[in-house]
């Protein structure tokens, strides 16, 4: 299983349940590399795409608590033994993680790659995301030039568990 984030110099990635910041070019990446697979997220992540709406085109899987939430074009799972269940439908590799933080933090332990863009500014945040440079179970293993979107400096970083 894979996992992709936006993280602040803070490791910040939310604020109201919203994203941080909308850099065009972090949009283009996680939709090439989510495009065709599965991502799991939480009812708040989904609440947070347009209209409230599955991204199209990806197999959504939503984990909550709340029994009587659907939402049509998403498959709603109220456990982990049933996530599990569930993505062993899926090749490991066609799974990413999507948020938000307490699915990252849930999820993180069975991720064995990290898509992380990092950008170059500590937002206020109420989401975060756990530090994987202070983490011995995550190297970074691959880190792209820096991108600029206006003042804003950001990479595209990869980080694999150890």
């Amino acid at each position: 299983m894979r996992l992709i984030v936006n993280v602040g110099s803070n490791w910040g990635i939310g604020l109201k349940n919203k994203l941080l910041v909308r850099i065009p070019n972090d949009m283009k990446f996680f939709r090439s590399q989510t495009m065709g697979k599965v991502i799991v997220m939480g009812r708040n992540t989904l609440e947070s795409f347009p209209q409230s709406q599955p991204l199209a085109g990806r197999t959504n899987i939503v984990l909550t608590t709340d029994r009587t939430y659907k939402v049509n074009g998403a498959t709603i799972l109220h456990s982990m033994e049933e996530l599990f269940e569930e993505l062993k439908k899926y090749k490991e590799d066609d799974i990413y993680v999507v948020g938000g933080e307490s699915i990252y933090r849930q999820l993180l332990p069975y991720c064995n790659k990290a898509h992380v863009t990092k950008v170059n500014h500590s937002y206020e945040a109420d989401a975060y995301f756990p530090n994987l440079d202070e983490s011995p179970e995550w190297k970074q293993t691959e880190e792209s030039e820096e991108q600029t979107y206006f003042d804003l400096e950001y990479v595209f970083a990869t980080y694999e568990r150890i």
